[in-house]
């Protein structure tokens, strides 16, 4: 009992003095580090991708094409996003710019490019956990109204939601609704009409907003005048994310007001072209916090997962897949460098899955 005296007595003193800190020493009524106290908050996290293309355009269709990686892959599904899947399944919402349509019906309009894929490959975002698409773009239409209807009515039947326009969605995920809006800044209408879609959807009680907004410089590395403007005045109207596509390029990074701006995701699945140049792309991700309702402001939890949209380097063979090492860097040091001028991105963790 004497020897156990003695070291109680060395380690209290040694504690004293800093030696063996007592932050290691727990006794039955200390709660550890890693354990935290409930407080009845909600945590909700939104995956955001960019271009989805699930199709080929007839006048660039034979080798290497989507629809040639489709046959070479025997109709697997699930193959194309299979590497980001495991990503989209942590969250709580994932949502893509699906651009082209999903249908056997129409024509094919007068324009350079036009996309269009197996009403089928819906199972495509299906058994990868993507939850909600974006149509507000300007390749929904490719082969006229007919097959647009047909692409919503396919996303219906397969609980995939969309948006476009007018029409937007309100999800309740874990007693929070979460709204999400869509707009093709390209066209008049996706320049006016947003902000009151905005009010309407707070008035329905969407305590989220998320934007999608379809705007942009086709292969410009910086956001515009524009895109700044009406990201800016979606926040001012209600929304508390952004997201951008068009570009098929990545762009900077904004936080205004609190808010995060996406301004450009790239392209992502992209059956459009067989080999572009820049591969580069990224998941955007955001945690909110709810409590008792109401989202917490100064819990602006982004991160960015760079990626490529091909698995492999020598052409676009449309499966996503996280970047690691030095390729994960270089789009790293890429997105960091096209958020110059805007304050934020320093607060965005980078990851490397």
């Amino acid at each position: 009992m004497k020897k156990f005296a003695i070291v109680i007595c060395i380690i209290l003193i040694l504690g004293c003095v800093g030696i063996v800190p007592f932050r290691h020493m727990h006794t039955a009524t200390e709660v550890p580090d890693s354990v935290e106290v409930p407080d009845n908050s909600v945590y909700i996290t939104i995956s955001a991708a960019g271009d989805c293309t699930f199709g080929t355009d007839t006048n660039y269709s034979g080798a290497m094409s989507f629809e040639a990686e489709m046959e070479k892959q025997k109709n697997n599904y699930s193959h194309f996003l299979k590497l980001v899947k495991p990503i989209f399944e942590e969250d709580d919402l994932t949502i893509v710019n699906f651009e082209g349509t999903l249908s056997d019906r129409g024509g094919r309009q007068d324009k350079q490019y036009a996309f269009r894929g197996k009403p089928e490959y819906v199972k495509i975002l299906t058994s990868s956990s993507v939850e909600a698409v974006n149509l507000a773009n300007n390749h929904t239409r490719d082969y006229g109204e007919v097959a647009l209807t047909d692409t919503k009515t396919i996303m219906t039947e397969n609980n995939v939601m969309w948006v476009l326009g007018e029409h937007y969605v309100i999800k309740d995920i874990k007693g929070v609704k979460i709204g999400i809006v869509g707009s093709n800044a390209l066209t008049y209408e996706g320049k006016t009409k947003f902000p009151k879609i905005i009010e309407e959807m707070k008035n329905q009680g969407a305590d989220l907003v998320i934007a999608n907004f379809h705007w942009g410089e086709e292969s410009s590395k910086n956001a515009n005048e524009t895109q700044v403007s009406l990201a800016h005045l979606a926040i001012d109207s209600g929304a508390d994310l952004v997201i951008g596509h068009h570009p098929h390029v990545l762009q900077g990074i904004e936080k205004y007001k609190g808010k995060y701006i996406v301004y450009s995701l790239g392209n992502f699945a992209f059956g459009g072209h067989k080999n572009p140049y820049d591969k580069d792309t990224m998941i955007f991700r955001q945690t909110f916090r709810f409590k008792d309702g109401v989202l917490l402001t100064g819990y602006e939890n982004a991160e960015i997962i760079p990626c490529s949209i091909s698995s492999v380097k020598e052409r676009n063979n449309y499966q996503p897949m996280p970047l690691s090492g030095d390729e994960f860097k270089r789009v790293m040091e890429k997105i960091i460098d096209r958020s110059k001028g805007f304050y934020g991105i320093g607060d965005v963790k980078f990851t490397e899955r």
